[in-house]
Formats: C-alpha cells, sequence, structure tokens
C-alpha cells in the first residue's frame, strides 16, 4: 500500500473482538483444506492461558491481519495464529508482522523462530521462505504429518 496509508501493529488480546473474527477467518480458511487431526492453531482460550504475545495489524484502522509469539523458554518463539485477510495480501502485511514478531523474540532474549503450517498454504510458505526461514523435522508438540511443515530462522 501506498500514499498517505497509516499501517499500525498493535498488542492485542487474542479475546477481543477484531481479533476474534481474523482467528475465526482463518480457523474457516484453514477447515476447507485439512483435517481436524492437522489443525494445530491455538483457541482463543490457550492463546490466553499460554501468554502468547497477540497484535493486530492495522490499515487505517481496519484489522487485516494478526500473528502472535509463544516464546518457549529462551530456546525460541514459536509464530502462532498468523494470518492476513485474503483482499490485503501481496502488500507485505505478512512480512511486516513476521519483523515485528521477529523483534519481539529478540527484545525477549530469543534467538530463533519457528513455525508450523500446512502443505496447502501456499502463499505463506512463499513468504516464510522468502523471509530466511527453513525447512526443518517437527519439533515440539508436532508429530510427522504428511500435511505440515515444520521451519525456523535464526535471528541475527
Amino acid at each position: 500500500m501506498s500514499g498517505s496509508h497509516v499501517v499500525t501493529i498493535t498488542p492485542e488480546r487474542p479475546d477481543t473482538l477484531e481479533s476474534v473474527a481474523l482467528i475465526r477467518e482463518l480457523d474457516e480458511h484453514l477447515a476447507t483444506r485439512y483435517p481436524a487431526a492437522s489443525r494445530h492453531g491455538f483457541s482463543v482460550d490457550r492463546l490466553l492461558a499460554q501468554g502468547v504475545a497477540f497484535f493486530l495489524l492495522r490499515l487505517d484502522g481496519l484489522p487485516v491481519g494478526c500473528g502472535g509469539l509463544l516464546l518457549v523458554g529462551h530456546e525460541y518463539g514459536e509464530v502462532k495464529r498468523m494470518w492476513v485477510r485474503p483482499a490485503f495480501r501481496g502488500a507485505g502485511f505478512g512480512r511486516q508482522m513476521l519483523d515485528h514478531l521477529a523483534d519481539v523474540a529478540r527484545d525477549s532474549g530469543v534467538s530463533m523462530l519457528r513455525l508450523e503450517t500446512g502443505i496447502h498454504q501456499h502463499e505463506a510458505i512463499a513468504l516464510y521462505e522468502a523471509s530466511g526461514f527453513v525447512r526443518i523435522p517437527p519439533f515440539g508438540p508436532y508429530t510427522d504429518d504428511p500435511v505440515s511443515l515444520c521451519y525456523e530462522r535464526q535471528l541475527t
């Protein structure tokens, strides 16, 4: 987006109306592509219970994307609930959110980001790989799943 548009990324509780709407859209999108056993996204309650730092990206005040960061000790930060509404893709918002989450991880003393995504998330995979993420074997709670991909990125 160019011109006089204002893009902001701000911390937000995952249980606000705007956050819930974005998470619901993401869940609906994933439900059309993956069986329930292969969908690993945290519920709003779990985001809160696990202390996931959650953020909304807004364009001129309109929420167009979200993303969260789960700190796993000082070992790594896991990207959670990353989503940009389809109408707003291609404008760099996903990269802006990833950069923001990387900054939050660094500020928290973590030097690596990890994530899990699905094989049908072609736009997400392209974004992650273009942002320096490399494929890794399943980590943490993830198991070998034919529709699941895991990635990590060292932060400098």
